[in-house]
């Protein structure tokens, strides 16, 4: 794994960052968690990639909340596109 970044997916809507971050410390120091509002998905960047694939490898197809957690490495953002108008 290149990055320590994750998408976590198949969250509940009703889970916390404060739930996210204390699931993945287990595996490593966790620097950051996002969760994008209902949703269902988020990311978590963890200290090192070791640590991320560590997580990955542990945590992905694990029931957490009644939920399948489907984790992968993190995709680096697309450029936003720019609309004209005519």
């Amino acid at each position: 794994m290149e990055g320590s970044t994750l998408y976590v997916g198949n969250l509940t809507y009703s889970v916390t960052e404060e739930q996210i971050k204390e699931l993945f410390s287990n595996y490593g120091e966790v620097k950051e968690v996002r969760i994008i509002e209902r949703k269902g998905f988020g990311f978590v960047e963890m200290s090192s990639p070791e640590e991320a694939e560590k997580a990955k490898e542990e945590l992905s197809g694990t029931v957490f909340e009644g939920r399948t957690l489907r984790i992968d490495e993190a995709r680096p953002p697309r450029p936003k596109r720019e609309f004209r108008r005519f």
